[in-house]
């Protein structure tokens, strides 16, 4: 049991780590470009300047989202627990299949520890959605594979 809670733990910091990058990246890009935006002065061009405003405005929107989806994503992992080790799948959960291994959280990518390579994945992906609920000895199909849960922690 210490073992899983340990690693648990350690994935958990992955998953944090990826998000607070993710939202500094963002948070970086908006400052520039409200830089930009400041620095840009009237052009004798007009319309152009005009254009150069409005694209960067929805360039900075765009960003505007992805912080949110990154807030989303912090705040998703905040809600997970490294404890509790339940039957059925849920958020936390690190599922051991025969296709390889997952923690159930946000969409981080692979975390490799040594020769151990754990997917971390968000609930709402299509695997996630095909582990969500599930236990132990069940099996369903997945990108024509048959995957069989061989453990959950």
């Amino acid at each position: 049991m210490e073992i899983s809670v340990a690693i648990k733990n350690e994935l958990r910091r992955f998953c944090e780590s990826f998000a607070e990058d993710r939202i500094g990246r963002i948070q970086n890009n908006i400052n520039n470009i409200n830089e930009s935006l400041k620095s840009e002065t009237k052009s004798s061009a007009g319309d152009k300047h005009e254009t150069g405003r409005a694209m960067i405005q929805l360039e900075r929107e765009k960003l505007g989202h992805q912080l949110y989806e990154a807030e989303k994503m912090r705040q998703a992992l905040a809600g997970i627990t490294t404890l509790a080790s339940p039957a059925n799948i849920g958020q936390g959960s690190l599922v051991i299949t025969s296709g390889g291994m997952y923690y159930i959280s946000i969409s981080a990518g692979a975390f490799k520890k040594g020769p151990t390579l754990i997917y971390c994945v968000s609930s709402l992906s299509p695997i996630g959605k095909n582990l969500l609920g599930k236990s132990r000895g069940h099996c369903f199909d997945f990108n024509q594979k048959t995957i069989c849960i061989k453990k959950v922690l």
